[in-house]
This record gives C-alpha cells, sequence and structure tokens, in this order.
C-alpha cells in the first residue's frame, strides 16, 4: 500500500511538531515532510538541541505519523555550486547538519533542491562545483543510510529526470536518488512526462503531486499555488505510468496553505481531486474525505 503524506507547509506554522503531527492524521495522512528553507527561522532547526530532538520523536511515537522527509530547500540560499567558496562551505555545512537531524529523528529520505545555484549566474563552474559537493554529500549520507533525493525542479539546471540521471552516471552511488515532481515535471515543454517517469524505474523514492501552468514562449511557468485540475498536469498519464512499473513508493502532497485560514479546506480539496485518480491509476490507498 502506498502511503500518502503532506508538506509541512500545507500546515499551519505556528503550533508544535505533536500538534502538527496531530492534524495531519486528523486529515488523513501517514507522514508529513519537514521543510529546512532558506529562512533563518527553519535554518535553526539544524542546530536543535538534543532535548528539541527528543520532544520531536516524541510526538512522532505518540501520534504514530511520522515525518519520511526533509525538504531541504536552504541550498537555495547557500548553493553547493556557489563560485564563492565560503558559500559552498556553508552549504556543505547545512547539509552534513541535515543528515545528522535527519538521522536523529529517522527521518529516511533528504530532498535536495536540484540547483547548481539559484541567485548567482550558472555557468560550467557551478556546475563542477555542484557535481563535487554533491559527491561529498552522499559520502556523508552513506554514513548514516540516508537517501539524498535530487527533486525534478522549477530550473533549467534540473527539469527532467534524463538531468538526474546524467548526475547519477557521475555519481553511481546507491544513496543517491530522485524525487520527481509531477508538476514541476510537466511544466517544461521539452519534457514527455510519461518517458521521463518510465525513465526513473528503480530511482524514484518518493513523489511530489502538485499543479502547474506550463512554460512557454511568453510565460515563465508558474510552480506554486496553482489548484488541483487547474494547470498543465496530465495525473491519471502520469500515475498509470507509475504503475505500469510497479512503484510502491509515497506520494506526497505540495501545498503552501500554511497561512491561510481555510487550510483544512483547501486540503480536503485536494485529496477530493487527487484521492480518486489514484484510484483510477490503481494505486492501493485507504481512500478517506
Amino acid at each position: 500500500m502506498n502511503t500518502l503524506g503532506i508538506y509541512e507547509k500545507a500546515l499551519p506554522k505556528n503550533i508544535s511538531w505533536e500538534e502538527r503531527l496531530q492534524l495531519a492524521k486528523s486529515l488523513g495522512f501517514d507522514f508529513v515532510e519537514m521543510s529546512i528553507d532558506e529562512t533563518d527561522e527553519r535554518l535553526a532547526r539544524l542546530d536543535w538541541s538534543k532535548n528539541s530532538r527528543n520532544e520531536v520523536s516524541q510526538a512522532i511515537v505518540k501520534t504514530g505519523v511520522t515525518i519520511q522527509s526533509l525538504c531541504l530547500s536552504g541550498h537555495r540560499r547557500y548553493p553547493l555550486g556557489s563560485v564563492d567558496p565560503v558559500i559552498r562551505g556553508k552549504g556543505l555545512e547545512i547539509m552534513a547538519k541535515a543528515i545528522d537531524l535527519a538521522s536523529d529523528l529517522g527521518i529516511r529520505v533528504i530532498q535536495l533542491a536540484g540547483y547548481d545555484v539559484y541567485y548567482e549566474k550558472k555557468s560550467v563552474a557551478t556546475r563542477s562545483f555542484f557535481i563535487e559537493n554533491l559527491e561529498k554529500s552522499v559520502a556523508l549520507a552513506a554514513r548514516k543510510q540516508i537517501t539524498l533525493a535530487i527533486e525534478i525542479m522549477d530550473d533549467s539546471f534540473m527539469s527532467s529526470i534524463t538531468k538526474y540521471k546524467r548526475i547519477k552516471k557521475q555519481i553511481p552511488s546507491p544513496w543517491l536518488q530522485v524525487y520527481p515532481d509531477l508538476g514541476n515535471l510537466s511544466a517544461w515543454p521539452e519534457n514527455d512526462p510519461g518517458y521521463e517517469l518510465e525513465l526513473g524505474k528503480g530511482s524514484i523514492v518518493a513523489t511530489h503531486l502538485k499543479d502547474t501552468l506550463a512554460v512557454t514562449d511568453n510565460f515563465s511557468g508558474k510552480f506554486k499555488g496553482v489548484p488541483f485540475g487547474e494547470g498543465c498536469v496530465d495525473f491519471l498519464g502520469c500515475l498509470k505510468t507509475m504503475k505500469s512499473f510497479s512503484y510502491n513508493g509515497p506520494f506526497l502532497i505540495e501545498m503552501w496553505s500554511e497561512e491561510s485560514p481555510d487550510f483544512k479546506e483547501e486540503i480536503k480539496a485536494a485529496k477530493a481531486f487527487l484521492l480518486p485518480i489514484l484510484k483510477e491509476a490503481g494505486f492501493n490507498y485507504e481512500y478517506e474525505s
């Protein structure tokens, strides 16, 4: 049975982890994906004390809802491919701390944002630095048995599983895998989503479910906040493709409703749209309204 999770940023921001996990449970989810983004507030989680980590671990045990994955987007601010050695060093420090945090909390997968750099100009050098430091990161993760999974992004550097596979050839480690986002994968016009997903067979450790508006010659696309069913993603086609190669991993609904007073209704609407499609595609999940 495939599990279904919810992104932390879909749930209220200023609540305890026990409250967050309990809320996710009440909404019918199996797990929550934690966010370590580029804000000082969330980067500070990497320096949580032992007591703080124990509180989160106890909340997991008490609620029965796990934190299976960690979305590490803090590298937008401190990219592994930066031409500035100080920034690259900070990026590696963030990675090492994230791996330790994941190990302490029982998190299995760290989702890496597929950017060589985000705010800097891209170049052959930024790609080279990224590969060099990703290899170091994979070695650190392997020691703690943590999987690093590159997300297919809203960025041309990692816009397809084809591009992930090129990096995988350079770093052929079982601790480096791919985390496709069906919205991001579908938004790039050069991609054939079904073919791309088939390329990921055996390498996909989790899947983000969200809708997007496609990139065109005159439009840069919209990668966040698109209501399900109003974008370009052929969810049934993508999910049937994944079912054809016996994908058994988790699905994660990615939303950004943490400051919305109607977050529950928005999450329920997303589930009402997605769950029948998952069922039609043949995935075995206990569907809750």
